[in-house]
């Protein structure tokens, strides 16, 4: 598993990742800190890295596209620092490794973890 980590999140969170023997790479290292999102996820897909992010435009851009991959994880709370959500962050990498390989939306908060198979579809309308 390899690890994109968007710019709005801290790179200490490459440190708290390789520590648990997850790969990652923050994208400060790579490309300009002014890359759109779709420059994120095309870097991403090509070469086959994971997004973790805190920004919802991620999600928004694999539901627009019907996209298969790359696989993206949401940390969605106030307090996105490795320190304060790491482990349940780790953890539900490691639990979801075989789902994210296969191409996933992983959304994590303090309460829950969600996952949804790639490509996004909408959910179908209920019969009344």
């Amino acid at each position: 598993m390899k690890l994109l980590i968007d710019m709005n999140l801290s790179p200490r969170w490459v440190e708290a990742l390789v520590i648990h023997g997850i790969e990652a790479t923050h994208w400060a290292s790579i490309g300009a800190y002014n890359a759109s999102d779709s420059e994120i996820m095309a870097y991403a897909k090509a070469n086959d890295y994971i997004v973790l992010t805190h920004d919802l435009d991620f999600s928004a851009i694999l539901a627009a596209t019907h996209g298969e991959k790359p696989s993206v994880v949401q940390i969605r709370a106030d307090d996105v620092s490795p320190d304060v959500i790491g482990k349940q962050v780790i953890g539900a990498l490691q639990q979801m490794t075989s789902d994210l390989a296969d191409g996933a939306l992983l959304t994590i908060d303090t309460n829950r973890t969600r996952v949804r198979l790639l490509p996004l579809r909408p959910k179908p309308l209920e019969d009344k």
